[in-house]
């Protein structure tokens, strides 16, 4: 049977997309760091997003009914570890506003506006289907978790826009 640090050992070498899933209640907002996030559907555009049972954002998530994703760039390491702390005020000295009704952290260069479509128990997390109501994106190196490290994807050229690039290729 595989071993519990085993499967965590494993696991570590995955490389993961890294957001702050975020939604508001009451007029306060909540966020938490979050890897396990992946596209789902195309038509209709869903994304996936994982929390463990026992996090206060995933059950005000559940009470709300919405969720965005802010999806971080290679230079966000540090508002990752904010928002993966357990601190009170997650959002304390962040610069964020609200896009759609959901905090949105200024300078993530993705961003999605979600409803929760389905909740799914998967062991110790419950994984959410949420449908995309609202999405903007610009361009950056993004940032990603694996080793138990931050970093970005080697390959991408983080000062060059797509237009550069489509430019370069044409040459």
């Amino acid at each position: 049977m595989l071993g519990e640090q085993e499967f965590r050992d494993l696991m570590a070498g995955v490389c993961a997309p890294v957001t702050v899933v975020t939604t508001i209640q009451d007029d306060n907002p909540y966020g938490a760091t979050v890897s396990a996030f992946a596209s789902l559907s195309l038509r209709p555009a869903m994304v996936s997003i994982a929390l463990d049972r026992q996090s206060s954002v995933l059950a005000r998530i559940t009470a709300s009914g919405r969720f965005g994703v802010n999806v971080l760039g290679h230079a966000q390491s540090e508002l990752a570890l904010g928002f993966a702390r357990r601190a009170q005020d997650r959002f304390a000295g962040v610069a964020w506003q609200l896009d759609q009704g959901l905090p949105r952290l200024l300078g993530a260069p993705g961003w999605l506006a979600c409803d929760v479509q389905q909740s799914v128990e998967g062991g110790d997390h419950i994984l959410l289907l949420g449908a995309v109501t609202h999405a903007d994106t610009r361009h950056a190196a993004p940032l990603v978790y694996g080793h138990r490290r931050f970093g970005t994807h080697s390959a991408y050229p983080a000062a060059r826009t797509v237009s550069d690039q489509i430019a370069a290729c044409a040459r």
